[in-house]
């Protein structure tokens, strides 16, 4: 007697997919769409794990572009204190599908509003990626150059872009109901003021993250045609929720939505794929440990892993 589930390959049984199999390759969890190669061009952008794919990639000798270099002298710690090498641009950690749908929005549009920059004494912060200036900016006038600047970088990112690369990281924002935008941090953390008449809290749902990521792929196609998009979901927690539930079950929430997201937007576009890093890193078959001592930062050992995996659906060693 057979069913469909006689003769699967090995990848289709917990059995032979997880208990049995190699834990250091795991053979068979990512099939790409798409190939790379040293010649690839890739940017990257998202949530804080995001920076560990990017360093990695460059650290293989792969392509990985970065439209926002930093100065000539200044100093690797400053450097990064500034934000620059973190990712491809320096827009900072971009937590939210919307985030980035409404950062293409202003690059195609050449779009800088005044109300999105706060003040903390005598400073001026850029709301939308407070922490590129941890000091702040000496005037408004200077914040909005910077911004600009930034945009034109981030233009001709997208220009040279083959693959670009995006972890989702946060269903949780924080919106500006003045402007109508998404915020990268809540006021009051690093600069502004939290006025509950102007802000509030958003929880994005499934069809508003597939609406966006939707929007990300029009945007980014309309700059490039031929370029890809490789979706992943970050597995760092929440540092903190804003949902009225416990950290723990709105961290859950969080991730699983982003990766039902992910996956719709992957099952219907042969040109986005979606790499399982938070499969990899958050599974219990896992034979290493996962994260430091503080369950939020992934561990250097697992982080070395999970490229492994992605380097070797590649061909890449």
């Amino acid at each position: 007697m057979t069913s469909p589930y006689s003769n699967l390959s090995d990848k289709a049984y917990w059995r032979s997919g997880v208990v049995e199999t190699d834990k250091t390759l795991w053979p068979d969890v990512f099939s790409p769409k798409f190939k790379i190669s040293d010649k690839t061009a890739i940017a990257t952008a998202g949530s804080c794990f995001a920076q560990h794919i990017g360093r990695r990639l460059k650290g293989q000798g792969m392509t990985v572009l970065d439209a926002e270099p930093a100065p000539a002298g200044l100093s690797e710690e400053d450097a990064k204190r500034l934000s620059y090498g973190i990712y491809s641009a320096r827009y900072g950690n971009i937590y939210t599908p919307r985030q980035l749908r409404e950062l293409l929005d202003d690059v195609a549009q050449d779009r800088v509003h005044e109300d999105l920059f706060w003040q903390k004494e005598n400073r001026f912060f850029d709301a939308l990626r407070p922490g590129v200036k941890p000091d702040g900016f000496d005037s408004l006038s200077v914040a909005m150059d910077q911004r600009r600047a930034h945009l034109a970088c981030v233009r001709r990112l997208l220009i040279d872009t083959d693959i670009f690369v995006f972890t989702l990281g946060l269903t949780e924002a924080w919106m500006d109901d003045k402007v109508g935008r998404v915020m990268a941090l809540a006021p009051g953390v690093i600069a502004g003021e939290y006025d509950p008449a102007r802000y509030r809290f958003h929880n994005f749902a499934f069809d508003e993250l597939v609406d966006d990521l939707e929007a990300i792929y029009t945007a980014l196609t309309a700059v490039n045609p031929d370029m890809k998009l490789l979706l992943t979901v970050s597995p760092v927690p929440l540092t903190a929720t804003a949902s009225n539930e416990h950290v723990l079950a709105a961290t859950t929430y969080s991730k699983a939505v982003l990766r039902a997201a992910a996956g719709e937007m992957t099952n219907e576009n042969s040109a986005v794929d979606y790499f399982p890093s938070y499969e990899l890193v958050t599974t219990w078959a896992q034979d290493i440990p996962a994260f430091e001592a503080n369950l939020r930062s992934v561990t250097p050992q697992m982080v070395d892993r999970v490229m492994s995996v992605f380097m070797g659906a590649h061909n890449i060693t």
